[in-house]
Parts: C-alpha cells; structure tokens; sequence
C-alpha cells in the first residue's frame, strides 16, 4: 500500500500552479470550514503565495489546501432549490385523428401526425392528442411551444427498421427539436422504437441508429409520465446548451447488454446536458447509461428514481466544458453495472465539482462507486478495473497538464448502502498521476464486496463512520499515490 493513510491527523498539501482557472468574484467560508483553517499556518501559506488568493473580478488560479480532517474549501452561499421553469403551452388540443391517422399498426401516419404538429404551431401551439390506439409513424419534427400527448392505450412505434426512412445510413432521430422553446411530451400511453433489430448495428462501423428523443439547445422541456420503450439507439438524448430540462415520473425500459438473445447497445435513457435539469420519480432500466451528462453541464438534481440494469448514473466521457453541481438522493439500484460512474480522459476532460451523492441503495451491484479517468485507456492491465491493483495502478503513465486534463474534485458520497455482485469490489476512485482526484467525502457509507475498495492518485479522502467490508476486513483499503483519513467506527 502506498500513498499516506492517517487516523485523526491533518495535514497541509501543496498543487501544482496549472490545476485550475475559475471565475469568481465573491465567496465565503462557513464556520466549519473557519474551524479548519489553522490561524496563522493558513495565512502565512496564502500571503507567501503558496495559495494564491483571488483578486475580485478576475480569473484566478485556485490551489486547494487541504486537510484530511476538514477541508479548506471555497464554497458560495447555498442557495434554496428553484426547479426548473416549466414549458407554457396554451391548451388547445389537436387530435390526430382530424388529420388522418389511423391506429391499427399497420398505416403510416407520419404525415398526418406532423400535419397536426404544423397545425399546432401555426395556431400558436397548443396539445398535439395522440389517443388510443396502435400509430406507426417515421421521423417526426416538433415546434415551439407544442406537447406530444400520448394518451392512456395509445402507441406512438417507429416504424420498423426495414420501412424506416434512411434505414442504418441516414436516418432522422424520431422525435426531434432543435433550438425550441416550451416543449413537451407526456401522456399515459407508451412510445416504442422496435429497436431490437437496429440493436446489432451497433458493432457495425458507419452504421448508424436513431434517438427517439433528441432535442439541441431548447429551453423549457418537460418530459412527463410517458412509457419509452426498445429505442434503437439513446431514448432520451438533451443536448447543445439545453436548459430548465425536467424528466418525470417517466418508466423507460430495453434489454440490458447482457441479455443472452438480444443485447440493448447503447440504448441509454437519459442523457442530458445542459442546465438546470430535474430527473425524478422514474423507473428506468435499459442496456446503458442509465443518466448520463456531458461537458457544459451545470445544476443537475436526480431524486427518488429506480434503477434497473444499466450502467448507472454516469457523468462524461466528454467532459469538456466541465460538469458541475449535481446532487443525485433518494435513489435505489437494483442488478445495476455501476451505481455512480464518472468517466473520462486525458482527450476529452475538463473541471468535474461539487458532485453530491445521499441516501442511495444498492443491491447486486457490479461497482457502487465508480470515478476514473482511464476511460479510453488501450492496455489490458489498465481496463480489467474490477481486479486492478495498486501495484497496476502505480504503473500509469503521467503526462504534462494539458487543456484537457480532466479534474475531479469536491465530491461527497453520504448514506450509502450497497451489496455487491461476487467477484466484484467495492468501488474505485482513480485519478491520473498529473491531475490527483482531491476533496472526497464517504460518509456512512456501508458496503460489503469480494474485493477492495481502490483508491489511487487521490488526496483529501476522507473515510467517516463507514463499514466497507471485504474478506480483508473493514476499510481496509487498497492505495497508491494516496493521501486517505479514516475516522468512526
């Protein structure tokens, strides 16, 4: 074991001057954070420039100075939840019927439902009413200020792969919008992609699938209640610079990637980027993510969600542009990969903060906590994460700080309750050897597994009142380049 494990001991620890460039023009200190600073050490470190100390208004490199018992930490005011801004549609129903349809699952209706959805923008907007009934229907373009109901006993298929407008080398996502404002898709009734038999194409080079939901840069969505099934590719993909996003009370299901006959690759459920998201009240088990978000994505709340298969709730791989502020509560998850999973690389990284994780369940799952940055990594030694060892692990080549080195810091795990898949271990926190993961709370955090919880090129973790129980015992932890206090019982 290397690196320095402490009990109860603090200690000051100098950064690189490359870490970190932020904006900031007023901040404060809470009285815990006060308790932490020690007097004089702390000023004679800031004033002799050891960490540099932000002029207002100006970027600035940041150094964190740490402790292992209480973390020196720049923080703004908390500020009270404010959800998202919901879409404003005026309620005018447009029902697709009275421009055609026919819901026997055998009819194309993709022009009579975007002749409704026209219909409806040219009005002003208004409810685009799919009722009951069985509607097959290729790619669909929504409008400003327009919600997709689909009613109790009713479908809304794509059309199968074989009559799918542009098959495997051009298709149209399904559902689509691009800079819109004040959208919606809700109802009772279920949207199903018939993807299974795109599903195999994901092995297959230039071959490409359509999302079923994929909206760019709009603002004011609500998804809402609908039943997302068997996508070709992502069910829900958010993205461009997308805010005041909320996702709730949806059930989204595909087959995971382990199924035996018919894997679902790739099929993620909820991806979004962007800012000021809401995901809750969901019931989601799919072949991939089962959230994930990229770079430029900011104050994300996940809560009181259930997850199936899947690989967890994921941030990255792209990071660029950084990710910051997101609280995932009240989740449980069941035969899922990972619970928690941050990805990335030294190609695709940015700044990752003030990720917060409380009362989380776990059951049969693969990895609990998953944060790395050997995404992309090509050895074979570097991949197989769930037997990695600190001897391996110390063996990872440094690289020079670039603009893409990603970092990882400020990340706190409180409540956590996990029992692990055999053969698997408890978690893994691995940073790079240039760019260390810092500032990592595991509060109450109870789990027991086959193998070690690993943390490597990592400082500032502090382990509090936890049980993570393996054949070794309790927390004993599997560490390079570590820098690791335990306290409690």
């Amino acid at each position: 074991m290397n690196g320095t494990i402490t009990m109860n001991s603090s200690r000051w620890i100098k950064f690189p001057n490359e870490i970190l460039s932020v904006n900031m023009t007023k901040f404060s200190f809470s009285p815990r954070e006060k308790a932490g600073m020690r007097g004089k050490e702390a000023s004679s470190n800031l004033a002799a420039g050891t960490y540099p100390w932000p002029a207002a208004g100006f970027t600035f490199k940041l150094l964190l100075l740490l402790t292992a018992t209480l973390s020196f930490n720049l923080s703004l005011k908390a500020q009270p939840y404010t959800p998202p801004a919901l879409p404003k549609i005026p309620d005018a129903v447009f029902n697709i019927k009275q421009y055609g349809a026919i819901g026997d699952n055998v009819a194309t209706n993709t022009v009579a439902i975007q002749s409704a959805i026209d219909a409806a923008a040219k009005a002003g907007g208004g409810i685009v009413e799919i009722p009951a009934g069985d509607y097959l229907s290729g790619s669909l373009r929504l409008a400003s200020q327009i919600n997709l109901r689909v009613d109790a006993n009713a479908t809304l298929r794509m059309l199968p792969l074989d009559k799918y407008p542009g098959g495997t080398r051009n298709p149209n996502d399904f559902i689509r919008a691009d800079h819109l404002h004040d959208l919606a898709i809700s109802g009772a009734g279920t949207i199903d992609g018939q993807g299974i038999p795109w599903w195999p194409f994901a092995s297959e080079r230039n071959a490409r699938r359509p999302r079923m939901i994929a909206m760019s840069s709009c603002d004011r969505v609500l998804i809402e209640d609908v039943h997302l099934t068997n996508s070709p590719m992502f069910h829900i993909a958010i993205g461009g610079k997308s805010s005041n996003v909320t996702v709730r009370g949806v059930t989204i299901r595909a087959n995971p990637s382990t199924d035996p006959v018919n894997p679902g690759h790739n099929t993620d459920a909820c991806d979004v980027t962007g800012r000021h998201v809401l995901v809750e009240n969901c019931d989601i088990s799919v072949g991939d993510d089962n959230f994930t978000c990229g770079g430029g994505t900011s104050d994300v709340l996940i809560r009181n969600n259930t997850y199936g298969y899947g690989h967890g709730v994921s941030i990255g791989s792209h990071t660029v542009g950084g990710v910051s502020n997101i609280t995932v509560m009240n989740c449980t998850f069941n035969n899922t990969e990972q619970g928690i999973r941050v990805k990335t690389d030294r190609d695709r990284g940015g700044f990752v903060h003030n990720l917060s994780y409380y009362n989380l369940h776990m059951t049969n799952v693969e990895f609990p906590i998953l944060i790395y940055a050997t995404y992309m990594a090509t050895n074979r030694a570097y991949r197989g994460l769930a037997k990695l060892t600190a001897d391996v692990a110390a063996t990872y080549p440094g690289a020079k700080i670039a603009d893409r080195t990603p970092f990882y810091r400020d990340i706190t795990f409180s409540n956590i309750t996990a029992t692990v898949a055999p053969g698997n271990r408890a978690g893994l926190i691995w940073g790079l050897p240039e760019a260390a993961v810092t500032n990592v709370i595991l509060d109450h955090v109870n789990i027991k597994a086959d193998r070690p919880f690993g943390i490597y090129n990592a400082q500032n973790v502090r382990v509090i009142n936890s049980q993570i129980i393996t054949p070794a015992g309790t927390n004993k932890l599997s560490s390079t380049n570590a820098q690791i206090t335990v306290t409690g019982p």
